[in-house]
């Protein structure tokens, strides 16, 4: 799970509440961004994993999703290197 959940709730709560301070709003704010850079990240990095197979057993992966793939294994491999 995600560090900064409990947090970001905490902070939902407390402004339901009308408690949050400006402070707090800019920690809300950067939070939430930080919070779907993680999500998006998960997401492209489940999506880089799949191919799409027909009922013939053919690999039908559209050709965007393989370009992305490709591009993905290149940089894992350029960064192996380092």
């Amino acid at each position: 799970m995600i560090n900064s959940l409990t947090r970001i709730n905490e902070l939902a709560q407390k402004q339901r509440d009308g408690a949050l301070t400006a402070a707090e709003k800019e920690e809300q704010q950067a939070l939430r961004k930080e919070y779907l850079r993680e999500i998006r990240g998960q997401v492209l990095s489940t999506f880089s994993g799949l191919s799409i197979v027909d009922p013939d057993g053919n690999d039908v992966t559209p050709e965007k999703l393989r370009l992305e793939q490709k591009k993905l294994r290149e940089d894992e491999a350029r960064n192996a290197d380092i």
